[in-house]
């Protein structure tokens, strides 16, 4: 099994450095012992031009079959398939076995590594990959040539793919399922290639040496990151990778998704999928009772029971029926859609998979009837982006959502949702800043919720609302929801947007550009920087 990395350079900038990157030495010959045979690092060439290390890996076929599965390829075998054992592809092509390799191997590689010359790792170089022969399987997914350039095309690679012939002698044997690889680049880091092939390698192979356990998932993410979760056939990648096994696959997916729309909000992971709050119910708290500390009257209901009747109430005024509930958190407002029969079409849109796991969990979907569950579907996505899966209902649900987005990506949301879902209905609500006062517990100036990054007066809200309307073609009415004070209002405020026009065609200021740069309306004053007191937690919906 063998495979070079080849780069170029000149006598400023020596291709020779390719041995601090490799942390292995030109001028010698290595050897390493892996679970399944010896490694060998060698220096074909080696100038300051070109400089070509090669890894050759000599695999121990009785040692695959001790240490290994079966027939050697992660298929399990038996008695009737004994001399499969032992003759096999497993030594000469490249696979799952020259992908633990690498990461043997090359391991301070990388990790980008290299305290020599640290600010090597970091640059991007020349580079050309070659591997003589590598298994392309199809089953299902396609195989090949086509598959090769599916999978490392996409992240810049030039790719010259060749089907070997089962027998050069005699071509009309047609071609075998092997495949001769070069991959060029003018300007790659090291790390990130051997990143690619130790999760490709397997990919093209659709096998495993080994026992595919849970931990592969966190080793796919690590080996991915900062590739895989943008990569147009992640879902074949990842499904390869972990040897078809659903459960993995699916933790996989929702983890390269979640990790996909925190890149592109150019936030962290953890920011957005915060929709859970870990602490046991009776502690979460809401409204005043989380505020005070003191607990209401039995029968009294909670502001969050307040906030989704009145979200019911209105929905119901305007004869909606189908539903599309964003930011649908554990969804306490779809259990609550559910038990009325009138709402024939639900849809809750979260972009934490923690929170859609927690709601299906909640709603016991898995133990609905066929015709109840057929009225809901959850799904993973940003509120931030246009989606065609928010077109076609009748009303949308925002319920304490807005205050969770940084001010400069409102207007991101709006055109996604009054612009191009554009429903007939939608409703939000949101804090009212002013009512905070009346929380004694609550100090000043402070938010309701960790996350909150605004949280505005019933001014700067009807000001917000009003311009939303008159740009997307909306009407607005301002309603309060729970227990109203003379001075400060109510604790929630809502807002009822209305549109009789066509929902076919996006509206509004972004219709022909996408979303615009984000400003606060020059009548509303930006709020104060959020800060919560230390301890305060969020609030259910």
């Amino acid at each position: 099994m063998f495979m070079s990395i080849s780069t170029t350079g000149s006598a400023a900038d020596p291709a020779t450095d390719l041995g601090f990157l490799l942390h292995k030495h030109p001028d010698k010959v290595q050897r390493f012992t892996t679970s399944h045979g010896e490694a060998h690092v060698f220096y074909p060439e080696a100038g300051d031009e070109v400089c070509t290390a090669a890894l050759l890996l000599d695999i121990d076929p009785v040692a695959l079959v001790r240490k290994g599965r079966g027939d050697g390829r992660g298929r399990g075998g038996s008695p009737d398939f004994a001399l499969s054992q032992y003759v096999n592809d497993r030594p000469y092509a490249a696979s799952s076995l020259l992908a633990v390799a690498l990461r043997t191997v090359f391991r301070s590689a990388m990790k980008g590594a290299c305290p020599a010359r640290p600010e090597l790792p970091g640059r991007a170089r020349p580079l050309r990959i070659e591997l003589p022969a590598v298994p392309a399987n199809g089953t299902g997914d396609g195989g090949g040539p086509a598959l090769v350039v599916r999978l490392f095309e996409p992240l810049g690679w030039q790719v010259e793919a060749t089907a070997i012939p089962l027998d050069e002698s005699f071509p009309e044997w047609g071609e075998s399922r092997y495949v001769r690889i070069a991959l060029s680049s003018g300007a790659v880091r090291l790390a990130d290639a051997l990143h690619q092939l130790y999760v490709l390698l397997p990919v093209l192979d659709g096998a495993k040496h080994y026992w595919v356990a849970p931990d592969e998932v966190d080793k796919l993410l690590a080996a991915g990151q900062g590739w895989l979760a943008a990569h147009p056939e992640r879902a074949l990648i990842t499904r390869r990778y972990l040897a078809r096994r659903w459960s993995l696959t699916r933790a996989a997916m929702e983890r390269l998704e979640l990790a996909r729309l925190a890149e592109a909000d150019d936030r962290e992971v953890e920011e957005i999928d915060n929709a859970v709050d870990d602490r046991p119910e009776e502690e979460a708290g809401d409204g005043a009772e989380g505020a005070t500390g003191e607990r209401p009257e039995p029968r009294q209901p909670s502001l969050a029971e307040q906030r989704r009747a009145a979200i019911l109430t209105v929905l119901r005024e305007n004869g909606a029926a189908r539903i599309a509930d964003l930011g649908c958190g554990q969804g306490e407002l779809i259990g609550e859609l559910l038990k009325d029969a009138r709402f024939t079409g639900i849809l809750g849109v979260d972009v934490s998979a923690r929170a859609l796991r927690a709601a299906s969990r909640k709603l016991g979907l898995e133990r609905l009837s066929e015709r109840q569950a057929a009225r809901v579907t959850l799904a993973q996505g940003a509120l931030t982006y246009t989606d065609a899966r928010l077109k076609g209902f009748d009303a949308a649900v925002l319920c304490e959502v807005i205050e969770h987005l940084d001010l400069p990506r409102l207007p991101a949301l709006e055109y996604a949702v009054f612009g191009a879902a554009r429903p007939r209905t939608v409703v939000v609500t949101t804090p009212n800043a002013e009512y905070n006062v009346r929380w004694e517990s609550l100090p000043a100036g402070a938010v309701r919720h960790a996350d909150h990054r605004f949280e505005w007066s019933r001014t700067e809200f009807r000001a917000w609302a009003g311009k939303v309307a008159a740009a997307y073609g909306y009407t607005v009415e301002l309603r309060p929801v729970g227990p109203e004070d003379e001075e400060v209002g109510a604790p929630t405020q809502l807002a009822l947007f209305t549109t009789t026009a066509s929902p076919a065609t996006a509206t509004g200021p972004a219709a022909a550009t996408g979303p615009a740069t984000a400003t606060t309306p020059e009548t509303m004053p930006a709020p104060a920087a959020a800060t919560t007191p230390e301890g305060e937690g969020g609030e259910p919906r």
